[in-house]
């Protein structure tokens, strides 16, 4: 029965990593839509999220397919290195206060994609503690584009 995955690398219709055609965080993976990418190695990358928690709120995720931390082939080590690189990058560049990691297993536990995903959110003293955490609202895509430039080192 299949799942929807293509579990071999380079094979099916897809080169590159295991993927789901119909994953919306795979097409980004593939380049097939569009992100403002804050990091990449060869087993993540990041970008921005459409609707921030907060200012810079960064997204980590596997380049291979794999729905969350208990599912599928356990990927989140992988992550490590990008997410501390990210985590890093976004406090020092985006001059945060703080910063909270959170990553949901299943739609129960509020995942909305069903792609293995961490959530890098910085934190500012205007908003501290984690009732102040989740406040989800779409972004100005110029608002995003200065986020970008100011997490990349641009003026």
């Amino acid at each position: 029965m299949s799942d929807g995955v293509d579990n071999q690398p380079g094979a099916g219709p897809f080169e590159g990593p295991p993927r789901d055609p119909d994953c919306i965080f795979c097409k980004i993976v593939a380049g097939e839509l569009p992100s403002r990418k804050v990091y990449e190695d060869d087993h993540a990358i990041a970008f921005l999220d459409l609707q921030p928690w907060h200012r810079g709120h960064t997204l980590v995720v596997p380049r291979d397919h794999v729905e969350s931390f208990v599912s599928g082939a356990p990927l989140l080590a992988e992550l490590g290195p990008a997410i501390d690189a990210c985590a890093r990058l976004l406090v020092q560049r985006l001059n945060a206060d703080g910063i909270n990691l959170s990553s949901s297993a299943g739609p129960v536990a509020g995942q909305e994609v069903m792609h293995l995903h961490v959530h890098l959110v910085p934190r500012y003293a205007d908003a501290p503690g984690l009732r102040n955490l989740i406040d989800p609202r779409p972004a100005d895509p110029a608002e995003l584009d200065a986020v970008l430039a100011q997490i990349k080192g641009a003026s």
